[in-house]
């Protein structure tokens, strides 16, 4: 496959609502072994915006766990759910601002758990910097996608209007 350009901070440091649905049909590498990156093209993403966001981790208030989501775009957050799975997120607008995207899918993987086990993508992510880190980061290659959107899953705590608002974006 043929290198894509990275991405550099200034795409991450926009609102996650320009950054989320620009996600689909990038790709995200990981150095894999003997350090030859594996390419996956993302498939799905999920934005969450902020304390105002009642499905964002950030609504009730700055915690240890969500601390990096404070931190400027291009970082990482990670967290573990169910006692198994590891949740894949890129923090996403200026410091103070906390947002991120959750990578739901990417090519070959459906659902955030199932990818980050096939990557490998655990707890020692939580809050590297993807744009110079040497072990993960996102390529553009110019691929033209067609994106719909659809409302979050797996947010049944949160009111109808944060349940309800299309903030999913996935490749047709």
């Amino acid at each position: 496959m043929n290198h894509g350009s990275r991405l550099k901070r200034d795409f991450f440091t926009r609102d996650v609502l320009e950054v989320a649905p620009d996600l689909p049909g990038k790709y995200l590498c990981v150095s894999g072994k003997d350090e030859i990156p594996g390419k996956y093209m993302i498939t799905e993403v999920e934005a969450y915006r902020g304390e105002e966001d009642e499905a964002c981790h950030v609504s009730k208030g700055r915690t240890g766990r969500n601390e990096i989501m404070y931190h400027k775009g291009g970082l990482i957050y990670v967290y573990f759910i169910y006692g198994m799975y590891w949740m894949f997120n890129i923090v996403t607008a200026r410091a103070g601002i906390p947002q991120a995207v959750l990578i739901r899918g990417i090519e070959g993987f459906g659902g955030p758990g199932k990818l980050t086990r096939q990557l490998k993508i655990d707890g020692s992510y939580y809050g590297e910097d993807i744009c110079g880190s040497n072990r993960i980061w996102l390529e553009d290659h110019g691929t033209k996608v067609e994106i719909a959107q659809g409302k979050r899953i797996g947010i049944d705590y949160a009111s109808s209007y944060w349940r309800d608002i299309e903030w999913r974006y996935y490749v047709l």
